[in-house]
């Protein structure tokens, strides 16, 4: 039997929009700034709309429209807190602020916190469905087309039109995938997203063909891994242990979003007890395979262990 989110009778699927735009290098600390700079203003939602929108932004309607998708995605700004009020989030407060970790997206911990939040929520009915469900690891666009749509008909899902999937796997696809650089557009849409730097997913041989990139992942700092364990974990149980399958398998878990196979996993989870100082362990006893955790499933706990990787990268840049 299927499960996870996307399989709840009060799931929302969204499959839309970014007005087919996908996110794009600099948008993230655009969209911030913006609404810190207006977080005294009672409504602040105009900073996307007002007529001097497109001139703050240097970029069209529909671009800023994408970029406010993106932002929002991205868990960088909040609008969840008046219908007329934005406010930026602590997480995009850690990242994106003046002293923030990673304020223009120079390092890859920034880019694999981002994919985490696209892909380990359910929110983003596309990535989420490819990364924690899709069965095989080859695909071309069309198959994803046709897996959404039985999916949205197998669950009751209501005006999900056929292009908007179609529309919605195509820019799921360029948000990982850079394009052939043949022709100024193809460079420009070569260009366009961030996350085409970590190599999740490849172009293969065929025309349109493309796979999934399973294994270990070089760049994932062991702070984000941790982070995304916590964040998981928070959602999934309150319990004070959390089983070896549930982190390598379970849709929205760590081992699907980030493409580790049970290795993998395995070797990171080792680690825990003395990355955390004791707070996280791995623990075998009785045949069990489960982390322990000796600490809050809270937001907060759990951010401060991407500072790790960053402060790693200071250290060498220093050295």
């Amino acid at each position: 039997m299927a499960r996870g989110p996307l399989f709840q009778d009060n799931y929302r699927p969204q499959l839309s929009g970014h007005e087919t735009f996908p996110l794009r290098y600099g948008w993230l600390k655009k969209a911030f700034d913006a609404i810190e700079a207006t977080e005294g203003d009672t409504e602040n939602k105009a900073v996307f709309l007002g007529d001097d929108a497109i001139a703050r932004f240097g970029v069209g309607k529909n671009m800023i429209a994408s970029m406010r998708h993106w932002a929002a995605a991205a868990d960088i700004i909040d609008e969840s807190q008046g219908v007329n009020f934005i406010r930026t989030t602590e997480f995009g407060r850690k990242l994106f602020d003046a002293g923030g970790l990673d304020p223009y997206m120079e390092h890859p911990a920034t880019l694999w916190l981002v994919h985490w939040k696209l892909t380990a929520r359910p929110a983003k009915t596309t990535w989420f469905w490819a990364f924690n469900h899709y069965p095989a690891v080859t695909f071309e666009r069309g198959h994803l087309v046709k897996g959404i749509a039985r999916l949205a008909k197998e669950r009751g899902w209501s005006r999900v039109a056929a292009t908007t999937i179609k529309n919605d796997v195509a820019c799921f696809v360029r948000t990982y995938v850079a394009q052939p650089p043949s022709g100024q557009a193809s460079i420009d849409d070569a260009l366009e997203s961030p996350l085409t730097e970590l190599g999740l997913i490849k172009a293969v041989g065929k025309r349109d063909g493309f796979r999934f990139v399973r294994g270990p992942k070089a760049t994932l700092g062991d702070g984000v891994f941790i982070y995304a364990l916590l964040d998981f974990w928070s959602g999934y149980s309150q319990a004070s242990t959390l089983s070896f399958e549930a982190i390598a398998h379970e849709p929205g878990g760590p081992g699907r979003v980030f493409l580790l196979d049970e290795n993998d996993v395995a070797d990171r989870l080792a680690g825990l007890d003395e990355l955390t100082g004791g707070a996280l362990r791995w623990s075998e006893t009785a045949g069990l395979k489960q982390v322990v955790r000796e600490t809050d499933l809270n937001f907060a706990t759990a951010l401060a262990y991407v500072d790790m990787d960053y402060a790693g990268t200071a250290r060498r840049e220093a050295a």
